[in-house]
């Protein structure tokens, strides 16, 4: 479904990511985990259009996408939920959901996905008239990932979903991951709980310093010494 061949990302003259090559298949929940600093948003953010591969190719569905614009990348089937959720404060919970279809006019597929929304997080169908900025940071993730889906993606890019949340949302939030993964969507996960990414994910790759050091089986990174002593605490 996504192939990233031999990127290499700069920011000015800085090298953010070096020689990364991945995949994520059709149905898979694939998690790029790694320290601080180490390229995760960058690789996000160069799929997505925003930072553009000086070196290398990016593939959706067979075809070159690391030329084109974010707008067409979107079109194409491919939806961030970027770090620090960026939900739109000063507008309502619906109408943060309604923005988040607005490359679409199926009025009738769009109320279906704002109910299937709201399904997923009963708390955002209370709060649905409330501002956004007024919400809780995991009501605001949240919303963050529920506004993703209103654009119907293939593919749902997660960039940090736990940060800065109490441990009783980030497991609700991993289980909501989980549930959309199940309902037929694709998940590419960033992560720095690498604990809780790894037991949802069904393969990993580990970045350090702009390049892809490990990749394996989610289960199989999970029991690796190497992983556990250098993000899951020994």
């Amino acid at each position: 479904m996504l192939e990233l061949k031999h990127v290499d990302t700069y920011y000015g003259n800085i090298q953010a990511l070096r020689d990364v090559s991945l995949t994520v298949n059709d149905g898979e929940i694939v998690t790029l985990i790694g320290a601080n600093g180490a390229g995760k948003s960058t690789t996000l953010m160069t799929i997505c259009g925003i930072n553009k591969a000086r070196n290398g190719e990016i593939f959706w569905d067979g075809q070159p996408i690391h030329t084109l614009p974010p707008n067409t990348i979107v079109r194409l089937g491919i939806s961030q939920v970027p770090e620090g959720r960026l939900i739109f404060p000063d507008l309502s919970v619906q109408e943060n959901l309604d923005l988040g279809a607005f490359l679409r006019n199926d009025q009738a597929g769009i109320k279906q996905d704002v109910d299937y929304a709201f399904s997923l997080f009963p708390i955002l169908a209370e709060r649905r008239k409330q501002l956004g900025g007024t919400l809780s940071g995991g009501e605001q993730q949240m919303l963050a990932i529920c506004r993703a889906l209103m654009a119907r993606p293939k593919l749902l890019l997660l960039d940090e979903p736990s940060l800065g949340l109490a441990p009783i949302i980030i497991r609700q939030i991993f289980d909501i991951i989980r549930k959309v993964n199940a309902d037929g969507m694709t998940v590419f996960l960033v992560e720095q709980n690498a604990n809780q990414a790894l037991r949802i994910a069904h393969r990993g790759y580990v970045m350090e310093t702009g390049s892809i050091s490990m990749a394996d089986q989610a289960s199989v990174l999970l029991a690796s010494p190497q992983i556990r002593a250098a993000y899951l605490g020994g």
